[in-house]
């Protein structure tokens, strides 16, 4: 990645996004990549830039350091992407898979906090 998207994210607005919200992010940006693939690569490129770029910033984010089961599970998704979109594809993913795995934290994201009791 040559440019940076999402700098005024990098300041710390990313970080008060709760982890559903900035995989739900990602998988904004996949599901534009996936859409524009075969109509314009190179908008579909940039999507995929900006979807890296993304889990880069969950990868830097400081609650999730705090995990190293969390660090394990972003960084895997950020391998699973590059490999899909610009790799030999080693892990056999499909577009539909890899937009069903953010599509469920984007899910997650919009469901109401439980209250505590």
């Amino acid at each position: 990645m040559s440019h940076i998207q999402h700098r005024d994210l990098a300041g710390g607005r990313w970080w008060q996004l709760s982890l559903a919200e900035q995989l739900g992010h990602v998988g904004s940006e996949i599901s534009r990549a996936l859409r524009w693939t075969s109509r314009n690569p190179d908008v579909a490129r940039g999507a995929v830039y900006r979807a890296l770029e993304l889990l880069d910033l969950t990868l830097a984010d400081p609650r999730q350091r705090q995990s190293p089961a969390r660090l394990r599970e972003i960084a895997r998704a950020r391998e699973v992407v590059a490999d899909f979109f610009a790799g030999p594809n080693q892990y056999g993913s499909t577009g539909p898979s890899i937009q069903k795995y953010f599509d469920a934290y984007a899910v997650a994201a919009r469901r109401p906090a439980l209250t505590q009791t």
